[in-house]
């Protein structure tokens, strides 16, 4: 005989089984058992027609992927004497039901691959199982979660093998890091999913070369510019990674310059020799940066550095000395010479005015002789010259001018290549802005000096004279202050100095510092037996103190030990909200606690996680009824007990025994007779099941007494079981045959079931009148208030 059952079935199925038998009356069929296993019993009917029939009931759930056959045998007894049986084979065959989710090989997926990477390249194949068979065995897989980052844009994912290959250009540039999330789903109906991450990390390779960013260029620069001066603030970057990105630079030729290194990739272009704009007014400083990449990758920048003119040339005569020949008589006004000079600076710097010096001044004042034009140098004779009286005279021509500085310039902040945000894992003497300060005042007036007001995680530090480098001097942590304002304030050495301040806002950038982080490291979660399939048992909650995609969580399952049973087809986890879900109803009597964990990870860039144990403890109900146990435990067999006519009371008759699967007052058990209503021969131990009788027997008692013991468990509802038994009066104790007979020493001794169950409860009663005791004590010794909120906060915690 075979039976198709599909799994998981909870309430219990009948199946009608009959015998033929062509015997009639007292040598039909009487009775039928089943071999022993752990689904199957039988319920066993009387018909109206003395007929028996069987009805083979499931007691138990099925699980195909334990047991995909169950071999059972049926054997039919008759009345005869001697009996006779037959048998016959039953084979139930399970049926699948999509009762298993996909399980993936891993949790989380890890794979390098090379930016560039050619289109077609494989990365991994996902794996995962499924218990389930057929079609609720096959599995599909897909990327999940489109959200900003779309996996199919740069990957393809093979839904049947899991193979994933490089679909897009993948550049480390752009992203050193790719978080895939992908399900596995099975095609059953209703499909069952699983979740699984894949971290891609991206190896750079050296396709980037470096470049060149020049600030602050103080051009032109004076020609008399001291050895040292800053001309501009030079800034490698290299968009590649490791080696790749690591760079130096130097000047091209040889020139009066020079490139000093300040922070990293920071540098300072330097006069580094004497400077003169007549010989060259314009340099062409060519600067190459080069990484350390294989092959190296280079680039050039060229700065133009003009050199401005300072008054370092005097003006020059065409000689030392000038003869000017004038006529005697010549007019009065005329111009008798014209003087020039020659200049190599330029524009102010090179024009020339003219003044008389007089050689000695007891000699002829030249003033009265002569005249020059300051500005055009002429020479005009202010009177006739005559030869008898004078034939000869000299005079000097000089040229004077002097300014005297006043502080009347306040110090300028010039910030440049800010780098704002900062991370806050950004290591100390990381550069976070340029300043200059100048001042237009000249001597003591122009001297400044600078510094950062209060105390903050900042310092500066000078680079050449009035070039600073604001750097991190201490540790950041976002969590704790996610911006700075810096004020600095610059101020000069002039009476009275004078200052200015500036204020530079840093914000600092989250990095993924912070794991997600459990309530708690043990959750203990209650679940009532029998809860439908589907029910959210808990929600799991995390805290994270980063930021954005930093601190969104995601929950996946970890089996404690792949020994034990598969967490992944009891309870199911949503990885994005972290509802724990069950995927069966729980059997308090298979199954009363069991253990797992968990592991969040959130979504940063390398993944941080935590692990929580989750303890499911099941809460039993009253769900099972008493079952009696031999010799009257065979349902439909003929109970019987044979006493003699001369018993006295309190003979004893028979013991009923029986057992609850469930546990506490749910399994303890009492026992009545239910039938003969009023009766007054027969009487049961409540917690012994023993049947005894109350009087001697008389002449109007009946020959058979039909009894029906009710056996009830303390559950709300309670549930009960029943079992007949016929007493049968005897004339004497010869004639007296029963199955099974054991007469205890004590009427009201308890059964070991019934004193484990009582010895249970009086301990938990004994535990929770000390609790109160010890409650009560601390009250005593604290304040009313106090002692008051201890107190509820305890009761709460008993109730509970």
């Amino acid at each position: 005989m075979n039976v198709e059952m599909k799994t998981y079935h909870i309430h219990p199925m009948y199946f009608t089984l009959s015998f033929i038998n062509a015997d009639a009356g007292a040598n039909s069929v009487k009775s039928y058992k089943l071999s022993p296993n752990e689904h199957f019993t039988l319920d066993i009917q009387n018909g109206g027609d003395q007929s028996l029939s069987a009805e083979l009931v499931l007691q138990k759930a099925l699980d195909r992927e334990k047991q995909a056959v169950i071999e059972l045998t049926l054997t039919a007894i008759d009345g005869g004497k001697p009996p006779k049986t037959g048998n016959v084979q039953i084979q139930v065959n399970v049926l699948d039901v999509n009762d298993n989710s996909p399980v993936f090989s891993k949790s989380l997926y890890k794979v390098q691959v090379s930016e560039n990477e050619n289109a077609g390249t494989t990365l991994l194949a996902l794996s995962a199982t499924d218990l389930d068979d057929g079609v609720n065995g096959q599995i599909v897989y897909s990327f999940t979660e489109k959200r900003r980052f779309n996996p199919d844009d740069v990957f393809s994912l093979n839904e049947s093998t899991g193979e994933i290959k490089v679909k897009g250009n993948i550049d480390y540039e752009e992203n050193q890091a790719y978080e895939i999330r992908v399900q596995a789903r099975d095609k059953g109906t209703p499909p069952r999913s699983a979740h699984s991450k894949i971290l891609v990390e991206v190896i750079d390779v050296n396709d980037n070369a470096p470049e060149i960013s020049v600030s602050s260029i103080m051009s032109p620069v004076k020609e008399d510019a001291e050895i040292g001066t800053v001309v501009a603030m030079v800034t490698i970057t290299d968009h590649d990674g490791g080696k790749n990105g690591l760079t130096y630079c130097k000047i091209i030729g040889s020139l009066p310059f020079k490139l000093k290194s300040n922070y990293k990739n920071y540098y300072s272009l330097l006069v580094d020799g004497p400077l003169d704009r007549e010989s060259v007014s314009q340099f062409n400083v060519s600067i190459i940066a080069t990484d350390e990449g294989i092959p190296s990758l280079s680039s050039t920048s060229v700065i133009n550095v003009k050199v401005s003119d300072v008054n370092d040339n005097p003006p020059r005569f065409l000689g030392p000395v000038i003869n000017v020949y004038v006529k005697e008589n010549s007019p009065i006004g005329n111009t008798i010479h014209i003087l020039t000079t020659l200049d190599s600076d330029l524009n102010e710097n090179a024009k020339a005015t003219y003044h008389l010096i007089n050689s000695s001044p007891k000699e002829t004042q030249i003033s009265s002789i002569i005249n020059i034009n300051s500005e055009t140098g002429d020479i005009v004779s202010l009177q006739s010259f005559n030869y008898e009286n004078i034939k000869t005279f000299q005079f000097k021509v000089q040229i004077l001018v002097e300014v005297i500085d006043v502080n009347d310039n306040a110090p300028e902040i010039s910030v440049s290549s800010v780098m704002s945000p900062v991370k806050e894992d950004a290591e100390i003497g990381t550069v976070v802005a340029m300043l200059t300060i100048t001042d237009r005042d000249g001597g003591k007036n122009g001297l400044t000096y600078c510094k950062i007001i209060g105390s903050l995680p900042f310092k500066l530090k000078s680079n050449y004279k009035n070039y600073y480098s604001l750097l991190v001097d201490g540790p950041l942590d976002r969590e704790s202050v996610s911006q700075f304002n810096v004020s600095i304030i610059a101020t000069d050495e002039g009476i009275p100095s004078l200052s200015s301040t500036s204020v530079i806002n840093v914000k600092v950038s989250d990095v993924n510092d912070n794991p997600p982080r459990f309530l708690g490291p043990v959750i203990n979660v209650y679940v009532k037996e029998n809860s439908p399939i589907g029910n959210t048992i808990h929600i799991l909650t995390t805290l994270d103190s980063d930021l954005n995609e930093n601190a969104k969580a995601t929950y996946h399952l970890i089996n404690s030990s792949p020994k034990e049973t598969q967490i992944s087809s009891i309870i199911n986890i949503n990885s994005e909200t972290g509802d724990i879900v069950s995927l069966q109803s729980f059997n308090y009597e298979n199954i009363k606690t069991f253990q797992f964990k968990v592991q969040a990870t959130d979504s940063g860039v390398p993944p941080l996680s935590s692990n929580v144990t989750v303890n499911v403890l099941v809460l039993d109900e009253n769900d099972n009824s008493p079952t009696i146990l031999l010799p009257y435990s065979e349902h439909g067999s003929v109970n019987s007990e044979s006493i003699p006519y001369s018993a006295e009371a309190g003979y004893f008759v028979a013991k009923i025994r029986a057992v609850d699967a469930d546990s506490g007052y749910n399994a303890l058990l009492s026992y009545h007779l239910s039938e003969p209503k009023g009766n007054n021969l027969f009487r049961i131990g409540t917690s012994t099941g023993e049947i005894r009788t109350k009087r001697r027997m008389s002449d109007n008692d009946l020959k058979t007494h039909p009894l029906v013991v009710l056996v009830s468990d303390n559950g709300e509802p309670s549930l009960s079981a029943t079992v007949s038994i016929d007493v049968v009066v005897v004339e004497s104790t010869a004639d007296i045959q029963t199955q099974f007979r054991h007469v205890p020493l004590k009427e009201d001794s308890f059964s070991d079931l019934n004193l484990y169950l009582l010895i249970a409860i009086v301990s938990v009663s004994v535990i929770f009148l000390l609790s109160l005791v010890i409650l009560i004590a601390v009250k005593c010794h604290r304040t009313d208030v106090e002692s008051l909120s201890l107190v509820e906060i305890q009761l709460l915690v008993l109730k509970t």
